[in-house]
């Protein structure tokens, strides 16, 4: 490689760094999945993220050196997307990584030529900070690569030293800052200055553990974790004036901006902004959908329908009306194909998955206009000028409304909106988001880390023995190291060995038993961090130590369950594929002992027929008796053969493949029947919806049917009972009851009705005149809310031109009010939605309705006397 200062793209980039550390013995790994091995964040946030257990010492890594490209996702600044020059949603981090191999001296002399005699930047647009009590780093940059000491700047904790948490690896960084005003000289650099510097290229140097102390001790391997900015390079060497303007991003931005017929070069800068939050999402939308994500109400789904549902947004604020996310996620699929493979693959349910978000949230922003639409009628009945903070922030957080757009509308009105009302309330949600701000924790069972450097990590036999022989290696109480513990104390073990599956991959965690000499610890789950597993249980007999020899055994009538229930998915997921779509993949699974849990993505619900049939086709396989081959194969060649991988299941260079010839083979780890013979019988329970675009179907095999079975007997035998009747006429008798009970509700609906209109009548006499007006307050007894409402306008009927307000408490603890008024009462300015909405706040409720009739409920029946003599008192001011 030579320095060429030419045109880079975002590919020849990420490719250029590569390789020039694949020369340097550095391995070339592939980017991990955006949905990360680590429990503790929701998205893989840092390039760092997937060799945080090699970091801690848990896992024994593969390569001294590795080099990745690794896609990453931050959501804690959203706001700032669009509006800087440098943040997004989805990035990629370019890195070289060293684990207890070189350290500082490498690892700055090779961030300086790839800078310089690679990629081309002059010295003089080099800036470099380091830690403030980093001499050795300052020594380095200084004396061995030549920078002046002008351009080292020395920086505080804040900026140049990197901790994981607060114990754990930590320690000082080193930073290369490109410098675009040269010409401004050496005083006063401010790093700071982001017009003027932009740093892309991060050295962490990890030589200290830090204790609940905050005591730095050096670690035994030291590591180096460096992250270059891919789009910040490009930024960088095209000349462009900001991230947005690279070939990464750029050409999804001229794709939305043709869909809305304008020029980006010649838009304002709301309408810029816009376009770059656009190309900034979508670029986040389309690996996420590719990496098995599904939009919904929590978690990753949360993260991924809020980031569709601003696309949309914004594309209405650009002059966007229909549909036209699938149209620039094309384009993202295009520009990422090269280097991220499975989005193409996958395009089918990226498209699938975006126009049903799309199509939902454009009915729900329908909703919002007619929303805002009664906002400002409001706002105008009141003779304001404004909207408020609190309603602008609702159509924002609820209806996907954008200040600007509520601003706009307003504007067309003679309105201003309360644009620091807002702003407060939008602080308000800053604060509950960062209650759950996305940080990378390698501090995750603390106790343990601190063990990692002296115990090893756990040999599983699950595989092979029900039952082995092993060393207690750490004992842990309530997350806290021991050295022994007593009858009666829940405890946390970590042996050198087990039999025991730990939970992974949906299967539940083993059962059993760990004894030894006159001890006796009962299992009743395990878990799995990094490669240590954790046996969670009760000591029932004597005193465990650490080094004791015991015995691990696990229950096998529960292994025997969930090798069944297990294998039973895989069959399953074959049958749905072969039945239902090829297409189909998984979203997630549970097996535990006495049931199973298949979650696939499928944009619609399966027929009876469907369902009867994957049943059949199941229990076909299960009477075949297909003999389980288990191989352990590398990842590209069991791929190769067809092999599906299991959702958010990351895998090794090596891999475990579950085989049952010409039915289903699988990529995993868990425990399976060793012939599906085994399994018995496979029964459906359910199927039906979890989440928009993803379905779920229960169902039980093995010996769990037994139980379900039984079950079903005692439920059968028990309505027989109760109804006399055999249980095959049960379906008849049960539809001949409902057909009654219909009956009966609207007999009892009828006697209701009657029975308030008999108590309304008796108040016309009580009507009194107001003006010109009549008007009827009154409280009725026990009479429900759509007999109330009835009541109401028969009276208004009766009275005619007038107001009529009535109150009940149909059940303890709740408060029905109506109000029912005329035409001529609506021209004095009343509102029966808006008038018993504030006379319901007395009982402690509201409500509302249309401007002629309009209902409300409250909580405290005490004060409806109070409500209703309101109600009276401002009737008669309003009207007389």
């Amino acid at each position: 490689m030579s320095s060429n200062p030419h045109y880079l793209s975002g590919n020849e980039i990420r490719n250029i760094f590569l390789d020039f550390f694949a020369q340097r013995d550095h391995q070339i790994l592939p980017s991990a999945s955006l949905v990360p091995e680590d429990p503790t964040v929701l998205l893989t946030i840092a390039g760092m993220l997937p060799f945080k257990p090699i970091f801690l010492g848990q896992r024994t890594p593969e390569f001294k050196r590795a080099t990745t490209s690794q896609k990453c996702i931050r959501t804690n600044d959203i706001e700032n997307v669009g509006r800087t020059k440098r943040h997004h949603t989805f990035f990629e981090m370019l890195g070289n990584f060293s684990f207890g191999d070189y350290f500082k001296e490498q690892a700055i002399a090779w961030g300086w030529e790839i800078s310089t005699q690679v990629f081309g930047f002059s010295p003089k647009n080099l800036v470099v900070s380091v830690f403030e009590d980093d001499d050795e780093a300052f020594g380095i940059w200084r004396d061995q690569i030549g920078v002046p000491i002008a351009r080292i700047k020395r920086l505080g904790e804040d900026d140049n030293f990197w901790v994981s948490g607060p114990t754990g690896p930590c320690g000082p960084c080193s930073e290369i800052y490109y410098d675009f005003h040269p010409e401004r000289g050496d005083e006063n650099i401010d790093l700071e200055d982001d017009t003027r510097f932009i740093e892309f290229y991060n050295l962490v140097f990890m030589q200290y553990n830090r204790d609940a102390s905050g005591n730095l001790t050096p670690l035994q391997n030291k590591n180096i974790d460096t992250g270059m900015g891919l789009e910040r390079m490009a930024q960088i060497l095209q000349k462009v004036p900001n991230n947005y303007e690279t070939d990464l991003i750029f050409p999804i931005i001229q794709t939305a901006a043709q869909i809305a017929g304008i020029d980006y070069h010649k838009s304002d800068e709301k309408t810029k902004v816009s376009l770059k939050v656009i190309g900034d999402h979508i670029r986040s939308v389309v690996h996420m959908i590719a990496d098995e994500i599904r939009a919904s109400n929590v978690g990753r789904g949360y993260v991924l329908r809020r980031l569709i549902r601003r696309v949309v947004r914004h594309g209405r604020l650009i002059g966007i009306s229909g549909e036209f996310t699938t149209q620039v996620a094309e384009t993202a699929i295009a520009l990422s194909e090269s280097a991220y493979p499975n989005v193409r693959q996958r395009e089918a349910g990226i498209i699938a998955e975006l126009q049903r978000e799309e199509s939902n949230f454009l009915r729900t922003l329908d909703r919002g206009e007619k929303l805002l639409e009664e906002i400002i009628q409001e706002v105008k009945q009141q003779e304001k000028t404004q909207i408020s903070g609190e309603s602008a922030f609702t159509l924002y957080d609820t209806y996907g409304f954008p200040l600007e757009l509520t601003q706009e509308v307003a504007e067309e009105n003679d309105l201003t909106v309360d644009e620091a009302g807002f702003n407060a309330e939008m602080q308000k949600q800053v604060e509950r988001a960062k209650a759950a701000h996305e940080t990378i924790d390698l501090t995750v069972q603390g106790s343990l880390d601190k063990l990692a450097e002296h115990i090893q990590v756990t040999e599983f036999l699950g595989y092979t023995q029900p039952a082995a022989t092993a060393k207690v290696e750490a004992i842990l109480v309530e997350g806290v190291s021991q050295e022994e513990a007593e009858a009666g104390t829940q405890v946390q073990i970590v042996l050198d060995k087990t039999p025991f599956y730990a939970e992974s991959g949906g299967q539940i965690g083993d059962r059993g038993y760990i004894s030894g000499d006159g001890i006796l610890v009962r299992v009743e789950d395990m878990k799995k961090e990094s490669d240590f597993f954790v046996h969670f249980g009760r000591i029932e007999r004597g005193t465990l130590r650490v080094d004791d020899n015991v015995t691990a055994q696990i229950d096998p009538a529960c292994r025997r369950r969930a090798q069944a229930n297990h294998t039973a998915t895989h069959l399953l997921q074959a049958a749905l594929k072969k039945i239902v779509d090829d297409g189909i993949s998984q979203a997630g699974s549970l097996v535990s002992f006495d049931r199973l849990r298949f979650d696939f993505n499928c944009p619609r619900a399966l027929t009876a027929e469907e369902v009867q049939q994957i049943e059949e086709q199941v229990n076909t396989w299960i009477a075949e008796a297909h003999t389980a081959k288990v191989e352990v194969l590398p990842l590209a060649e069991a791929k190769a053969r067809g092999a599906v991988a299991m959702f958010g299941e990351k895998y090794g260079e090596e891999v475990r493949v579950i085989d049952f010839p010409n039915v289903s083979m699988e990529l995993c780890g868990g425990t399976h029947v060793s012939n599906t013979a085994e399994i018995g019988v496979f029964k459906i329970i359910s199927e039906a919806g979890v989440a928009s675009g993803v379905r779920r179907i229960e169902a039980v095999s093995g010996p769990a049917i037994l139980d379900y079975l039984n079950l079903r007997d005692k439920v059968v035998k028990d309505l027989s009972d109760r109804f006399k009747v055999k249980p095959e006429e049960l379906p008849d008798r049960i539809t001949s009851l409902q057909s009654e009970l219909r009956t009966s509700q609207k007999e009892l609906e009828t006697f209701k009705v009657q029975l308030a209109i008999a108590k309304s009548d008796s108040l016309l006499q009580t009507a009194e005149t107001v003006g010109d007006y009549k008007i009827i307050v009154a409280q009725l007894e026990d009479v429900d809310p759509e007999s109330l409402k009835t009541a109401a306008e028969r009276l208004l009927q009766k009275i005619g031109n007038g107001a009529v307000v009535l109150g009940s408490v149909p059940e303890p603890g709740k408060v029905s009010i109506v109000a029912a008024f005329s035409q001529e009462v609506n021209k004095k300015g009343l509102q029966a939605g808006k008038f018993v909405g504030a006379i319901a706040k007395i009982c402690g409720g509201g409500g509302g309705g249309r401007p002629n009739l309009a209902q409300a409920g409250g909580r405290d029946a005490s004060k409806l006397p109070d409500a209703l003599r309101q109600a009276e008192s401002d009737l008669k001011s309003a009207l007389g």
